[in-house]
C-alpha cells in the first residue's frame, strides 16, 4: 500500500468493537445505586424533553421551580428508551432517591471508564469557542473519536451532563467549566479530572460576586486542582495575572505551558498578517519548532485563542498540522463571532457580525477592535448591557466610549439600562475616527432596539457588530435581521 493510500484508509480499532449503546439498564443502575425496570439500551443522554431524541436516557431532574417528572410523556413522545426517576412510571425506568445526584454519580462512572485524555477549558472570555476550535482540531486527528461538552454546558447540570453522554471509546473528552462564585469550578475539575486545563483569559466577568480581578483569577485557577498526576496547566502569558496562575499551576504540581506574544511564552506568537478570508496568517514558536496556520475567525483575540489551542492540542497527544487545519476552517460561532450577509434589496448586502451570546468589558473592547479592522463603508455597533458587574457596572458601561470611538463606528445602538452610563458619555459629544460625534440611540429592550435598526436605513456595505450578554435578548435582533436562528 503507498502512502498516499494509507492516509486514505480508515485505520481497524480495537474499540470499533465495542457495543454502540452509550449506557445499558444495568450499568446505569450500578452506577447511580437505582433500580432497573427492566433491560434496555440509551444511545443518548438528555435533561430536556424538547431536546429528547430517539434512544436517549432522560433525566427527571428536579429544581427549585422545575420538575422534570412533569416531562416524561413528553419525552417518551420524542423517543426517549427510558427514565431516570425519583417514583415508579409504566415505561422503561431507573428508581433512584435522587434524580440530580444520580446524574452526577452517571457522570462520575463515565469519567471512571473513559479510556482517552480530559481537557478542561475554562476563563473569563473565550472558553466556548477555544473548547470548539480543540474539539475540532483533536476530532480531526482522531477520526471521529473526540467529545464535547455541547453549547455552553459549563455549569453544575451541564459539567455532569456532558460527562455521562461521553462515549467509553473516545479518545478525547473537551469539557468547557464555567463560574459566578469562588468554588464552583473546584467542584466541576474534581468531576473532569482533566490530563490538561486551559485558561484561556482573566478578566472582569462576575467580578459582582468576587470583587477583584485577583479573586477571578483565584477561582478560574481551581481548575488546576483537578489535574490528574503530571498533567498540564495552559496559561495566558499576557495576562496581568500570569504569574498567580503560574504559582497556583505549580502547587498543584502541574506542568505550565503559557501562550501569547510575551517574550517568556512557551507558545510565543511570533508574526501575524491579515490573511484573505478576513482571519489570520499566524506564525508561532513552540520552543522546539515553528508553526505556520491560517485562523479563519476574524479578531486579535481569535490569534491568541488560536495559540492556546495550540498548546492544549499537543499537551494531550494531538496532531498540529490537523489543528491548523481546523483552525483554517472553523466558522463563526452563532453568538460568538458569525458572520451574516443581510440582503438588502437589488443586490445590497450588509455584514452583520453576532457577538450577542456573552459581553463584558474585555470581550466588548476586543469585538470593538474587530469592529473597527473590518473594511465596511459605515460601521454600526449594537451594544447591549454587560452583566454581573456589582457596583463596577456604570464605569464600566461609560468606558466604552474610548474602544468605541476608535472602532470608527458611526452609530450606537445601546440596549438596556445599564447603558445609560455610555448614553451620558456619548451625549457629551464624543467624536468617532472621522471627527464627527457618534450618533446613538439608547433603547430599553431588543424590540425596540430591532425597530430603531430597521428605521435606520442600512447600506450597501455598511457592517453591524451586535455584541451583548446573552440575558439581553440580542440573538433575537439577529434572528430578525439574519433569517437564521442561533
Amino acid at each position: 500500500m503507498n502512502a498516499h493510500r494509507a492516509i486514505l484508509v480508515w485505520p481497524d480499532i480495537v474499540e470499533d468493537s465495542a457495543p454502540r449503546a452509550l449506557w445499558d439498564a444495568a450499568a446505569i443502575a450500578r452506577a447511580t445505586g437505582g433500580v432497573a425496570s427492566g433491560d434496555f439500551l440509551c444511545s443518548g443522554v438528555e435533561i430536556d424533553s424538547r431536546d429528547v431524541r430517539e434512544g436517549d436516557l432522560f433525566f427527571a431532574l428536579k429544581g427549585e421551580t422545575m420538575d422534570g417528572h412533569r416531562f416524561l410523556d413528553a419525552a417518551f413522545a420524542n423517543g426517549a428508551s427510558a427514565a431516570v426517576v425519583d417514583r415508579p412510571i409504566p415505561q422503561p425506568h431507573i428508581l433512584v432517591k435522587d434524580t440530580n445526584r444520580a446524574l452526577e454519580a452517571l457522570a462520575r462512572a463515565s469519567r471512571e471508564r473513559m479510556q482517552g485524555k480530559a481537557i478542561g477549558v475554562t476563563g473569563s472570555v473565550g472558553k466556548t469557542g477555544v473548547k470548539e476550535a480543540i474539539f475540532a482540531a483533536l476530532d480531526r486527528s482522531s477520526r471521529g473519536s473526540a467529545h464535547r461538552s455541547v453549547k455552553s454546558y459549563n455549569n453544575h447540570v451541564g459539567v455532569p451532563l456532558s460527562l455521562a453522554r461521553c462515549p467509553e471509546n473516545a479518545s478525547y473528552g473537551i469539557f468547557e467549566m464555567g463560574m459566578n462564585h469562588s468554588g464552583e469550578i473546584a467542584a466541576l475539575t474534581a468531576q473532569v479530572r482533566p490530563h490538561v486545563a486551559v485558561i484561556t483569559t482573566i478578566a472582569p466577568a462576575h467580578i459582582e460576586s468576587l470583587g477583584s480581578e485577583e479573586a477571578i483569577a483565584d477561582a478560574k485557577a481551581e481548575v488546576f486542582a483537578g489535574l490528574l498526576p503530571g498533567g498540564t496547566a495552559i496559561i495566558p502569558a499576557d495576562s496581568a495575572h500570569f504569574e498567580r496562575l503560574r504559582d497556583a499551576a505549580l502547587a498543584c504540581g502541574a506542568k505550565v505551558i503559557s501562550f501569547g506574544a510575551a517574550a517568556h511564552a512557551d507558545v510565543r506568537l511570533l508574526d501575524s498578517v491579515p490573511a484573505s478570508n478576513g482571519g489570520s496568517l499566524v506564525t508561532a514558536d513552540m520552543g522546539d519548532t515553528r508553526i505556520c496556520y491560517t485562523v479563519a475567525a476574524a479578531g486579535e483575540h481569535w490569534i491568541t485563542n488560536s495559540l492556546a489551542v495550540m498548546a492544549a492540542v499537543r499537551a494531550a497527544g494531538g496532531d498540529l498540522g490537523a489543528a491548523g487545519l481546523s483552525l483554517a476552517e472553523m466558522p463563526g460561532l452563532a453568538g460568538r463571532g458569525a458572520r451574516h450577509q443581510i440582503a438588502l434589496g437589488n443586490g445590497a448586502s450588509a455584514l452583520l457580525i453576532d457577538e450577542s451570546y456573552n459581553a463584558n468589558p474585555a470581550s466588548m473592547r476586543a469585538t470593538l477592535k474587530q469592529l473597527g479592522e473590518t473594511p465596511a463603508r459605515r460601521r454600526i455597533a449594537v451594544l447591549g448591557a454587560m452583566k454581573e458587574l456589582g457596583d463596577f457596572t456604570p464605569a464600566f458601561h461609560a468606558a466604552l466610549a474610548e474602544p468605541l470611538a476608535a472602532s470608527g463606528a458611526e452609530f450606537a445602538l445601546l440596549v438596556g439600562p445599564e447603558m445609560d452610563a455610555l448614553a451620558r458619555e456619548l451625549g457629551k459629544g464624543v467624536t468617532g475616527t472621522l471627527g464627527k460625534p457618534i450618533g446613538f440611540a439608547h433603547c430599553a429592550n431588543t424590540e425596540e432596539a430591532v425597530a430603531v435598526l430597521s428605521g435606520f436605513g442600512l447600506e450597501d456595505g455598511d457592517a453591524i457588530l451586535v455584541k451583548g450578554s446573552n440575558s439581553v435578548g440580542l440573538a433575537g435582533l439577529v434572528a430578525h435581521f439574519s433569517g437564521k436562528e442561533g
